[in-house]
């Protein structure tokens, strides 16, 4: 019966419009809605290549294999199933041109194809022509065609020739769109485009040689893709064969993709989180002026469950108004903005209305609005019919009853859980959470310090009417501060993390370059170049030092026998295959934390040292066997020794070290780092390619510049994240600058009636809204640094150090956003007669 007489109520309660709930369901809106399109958008990449994959891929599904060709009969087995084949080969070198007595080189991603490249799709070039006629070449060399951006990189023109190692070819077109591009991964360099048969006397893919082979495979339509692969599982057995196909013909893109959109969406769910406080705010103002009317219904017989359920049934109902919104705009801007994000993506997407993304943003709303608006609903129950003329709900107690705490409890849980499972990432969802917590805990501690702090600093502000007037309306707690202080203080911190992560990122990636990290790295020297090579840098002397080893490449395909990822999961180390070296002693700066090196002369059993913390985060001890794969042969090695290897100098570091008698008669080359002066770098690159055309040198500085552009992409997309947040926190600011209108006009009215001047009394407004607006900063700015030290520490496991013009500038962007908002909605009190104010509240 209570629930059918509350649901009348709240009929006729709704019937005078929204008034009131505007920043109530613009919060809500606009945190749905960012979830809603970040989710769509992610569906509309993850549609697009599900049905691009093969495309996307260059075939229905592709072998790869580590610095070899495939066999005789690997290649047969291929032929066996597919209808065509093409074989690409993919590796690095140097772009040399020659002009006069001037050589320019550049390194270049080099993609090497046989006649039946491409499978599927056209690449398309600049001038317009065929990739067959392109690669042809003229004058009497074989054609190649190049990236614009390498093409301007070296100042070529169509016709121009230049050098990949021995060979010289003559560049025919620009290369405008690689079909195949997007399932290449990152790349250190633009690309070139070449015929594997015009390579044969470059030196660029002699045995030992630094290059992948993919074996792209067309399938009869009526093939499964899943038997397929258990097939070709159990045929390339121990050759160290990747296999992928187009069911997911970009991997790493696929990856990338929902890491991404599960962090923007965790990103989002902090905008929700401001606006949770700007709901709960709104809720409180509504209820505190609907203190007469439930004392009426108390007074007429109404029960607690009777008042609770009408107005949790009006929030119900606006809330869904507000979800609605959100999940229209969230679903709609991704379809209106379409062919703009379609022209900035690397790869296809398709965009539609999709209801899972949709589904999950109209959960997270409703669990906001639950958690924010419960407690505020849940104090209607203190006001008792004799507080009828009195204001109940600014004595109730700050605490509800047991059961609403456990109910708080319970849907806190579930949005966590929820969070957990659409992202896929339980660590992130739970460090996201546990800032978002800890902040909020922080900012309400922070906001009634600073009432507190306000109405001390009040009594020592004698003489200095308009702070002290500042001062005190900052102690009233009907004033709104703590509403300030979370929304945008909770708003600015989520930016202010933001930025003190990508400065930690930056900094931890190029702040010591220039004294920890090595000039080049030298890759593909053959073994009877290294006497040369090492002559060349010994004599100079602007080189301070110089490392090198024997470079292989090897997957771990089994530990202790059994498969390597179901003993260590999918640790980083096995995803792909890694660097491996062999020395006959130990290298002067390995140390060794357990076990010991093996001997000089020894030729017994295979033996391997491995990196101690890799070891320890795969559950490998000493004693354990690895199965390796190298060039197709399965190396059974027994670890020895555990050694540190410091990954983050940029230095030689290998994860696995044999000892040499374990890979004789392999084909290898060697890798060196140089340690040079600066303006000594670029002879040292002259005279060596010079000499060794075959060698391929990457420059750490221009390595780190394009990782360094790559964390710049991430941040902007993160900054856009938390810019929701922030516009949210300024809609709540709005709504408590709104609410706080009629208490300024009465509180201007007695100013004025007091003698004080408009003057006075704006300044006495500005100077509430800025300390308000720095206090918000400042908090904001305290919780940020510790969100920035904790990801950065926990997470990304490197040094933090606090980026302070980021700082400064959340400080001041409270101070400014406040300011703003206050004097907007000051002009009104600034221009009322107090006459007629006084009036009114007589």
């Amino acid at each position: 019966m209570s629930l059918r007489l509350a649901s009348r109520l709240a009929r006729r309660e709704l019937r005078g419009g929204v008034r009131g709930f505007r920043v109530f369901i613009a919060c809500l809106a606009l945190g749905v809605a960012a979830i809603a399109a970040v989710g769509s958008v992610r569906q509309a990449i993850q549609t697009g290549l599900t049905q691009e994959g093969a495309a996307l891929l260059g075939g229905d599904a592709q072998l790869d294999f580590t610095y070899r060709f495939a066999s005789g009969d690997e290649r047969e087995w291929m032929q066996q199933v597919a209808t065509d084949m093409s074989e690409v080969v993919d590796f690095r070198s140097m772009a040399v041109v020659r002009q006069g007595d001037e050589t320019q080189r550049t390194l270049t991603q080099v993609k090497a194809v046989d006649a039946a490249y491409p499978l599927l799709g056209t690449p398309l070039l600049d001038p317009d022509q065929p990739l067959p006629t392109a690669l042809d070449g003229t004058q009497g060399l074989p054609g190649a065609v190049m990236d614009p951006v390498l093409i301007d990189r070296l100042g070529l023109t169509v016709g121009d020739r230049f050098a990949l190692g021995a060979q010289e070819f003559v560049l025919t077109a620009a290369l405008i769109h690689e079909p195949d591009g997007a399932a290449d991964g990152f790349a250190l360099g633009p690309r070139t485009l070449v015929r594997t048969e015009d390579l044969r006397d470059s030196g660029l893919l002699a045995p030992g040689t630094l290059f992948s082979t993919k074996y792209r495979l067309n399938l009869p339509p009526d093939t499964d893709l899943a038997t397929l692969f258990e097939t070709a599982q159990q045929s390339f057995d121990g050759t160290g064969m990747r296999w992928t196909d187009a069911r997911n013909g970009a991997p790493g893109i696929a990856e990338f993709v929902t890491r991404l959109s599960a962090f923007l969406v965790l990103v989002g769910l902090s905008g929700l989180a401001v606006g949770g406080i700007g709901v709960s705010a709104a809720v409180r103002a509504f209820l505190a002026k609907k203190t007469e009317t439930i004392a009426t219904l108390r007074t007429l017989g109404a029960d607690r469950a009777t008042i609770f359920q009408t107005y949790m049934t009006q929030i119900g109902v606006l809330s869904g108004i507000g979800i609605a919104i959100g999940i229209a705009l969230g679903g709609l801007l991704p379809l209106l903005l379409a062919p703009l994000i379609e022209a900035r993506l690397p790869v296809p997407a398709v965009f539609s209305l999709y209801s899972r993304p949709l589904a999950e943003a109209a959960l997270y709303g409703v669990l906001t609005a639950f958690l924010f608006t419960l407690w505020p609903l849940a104090r209607t129950e203190e006001v008792r019919a004799a507080t009828l003329f009195r204001d109940a709900l600014s004595s109730a107690s700050a605490i509800p009853r047991t059961v609403f705490v456990v109910a708080t409890g319970i849907g806190l849980a579930l949005l966590i859980t929820a969070a957990s499972v659409f992202s896929g990432s339980i660590r992130l969802t739970l460090w996201t959470s546990g800032g978002l917590i800890g902040a909020l805990l922080l900012l309400t501690l922070s906001a009634f310090a600073i009432r507190k702090l306000a109405r001390v600093s009040a009594k020592s502000a004698r003489g200095h009417p308009a702070l002290r007037w500042a001062l005190s309306a900052i102690s009233d707690p009907r004033e709104g501060a703590a509403s300030v202080v979370l929304s945008l203080g909770l708003g600015l911190s989520v930016l202010a993390a933001v930025g003190q992560i990508d400065g930690t990122l930056r900094n931890a990636i190029s702040g010591n370059l220039p004294d920890v990290a090595p000039s080049y790295f030298f890759v593909d020297i053959q073994k009877d170049q290294m006497p040369g090579f090492s002559h060349r840098l010994e004599s100079d002397p602007a080189v301070s030092r110089i490392e090198s080893a024997p470079m292989l490449r090897g997957i771990i395909t089994q530990i202790n026998g059994q498969p390597a990822r179901e003993v260590a999961g999918d640790h980083w180390v096995l995803d792909g295959d890694r660097g491996v070296t062999y020395s006959t002693t130990q290298p002067q700066n390995a140390r060794i934390t357990a076990g010991e090196w093996w001997p000089e002369d020894y030729t017994g059993t295979p033996q391997v040292s491995f990196a101690a913390e890799e070891a320890e985060e795969m559950g490998l001890a000493l004693g354990d066997e690895l199965t390796v794969n190298i060039l197709g042969r399965d190396i059974r090695a027994e670890i020895t020794s555990l050694r540190e290897v410091d990954f983050s100098t940029a230095g030689m570091g290998f994860i696995m070290s044999m000892n040499p008698s374990a890979l004789a008669g392999a084909p290898h080359s060697f890798i060196a780092t140089v340690y040079a002066e600066e303006q000594a770098e670029a002879a040292i690159l002259r005279d060596l390619a010079g000499q060794f055309p075959n060698i391929t040198a990457i420059r750490v500085r221009d390595a780190i510049d394009r990782v360094s552009g790559l964390l710049a992409g991430l941040a902007a997309a993160t900054s856009y994240g938390a810019g929701v947040s922030l516009l949210t926190g300024f809609l709540v600011l709005i709504g408590a600058a709104a609410a706080g209108e009629i208490a300024r006009q009465y509180e201007s009215a007695i100013l004025k009636t007091l003698g004080a001047d408009r003057r006075r009394i704006l300044l006495s407004f500005a100077l509430r809204s800025i300390l308000l607006g720095a206090a918000a900063g400042g908090v904001a700015l305290l919780t940020g640094i510790l969100g920035g030290w904790a990801v950065a520490t926990y997470i990304f496991d490197t040094g933090f150090t606090v980026i302070w013009t980021s700082a400064l500038g959340i400080v001041l962007a409270g101070v400014l956003v406040t300011l703003g908002a206050g004097l907007i909605f000051a002009l009104r009190p600034l221009a009322v007669r107090p006459a007629r104010i006084l009036r009114a509240a007589d």
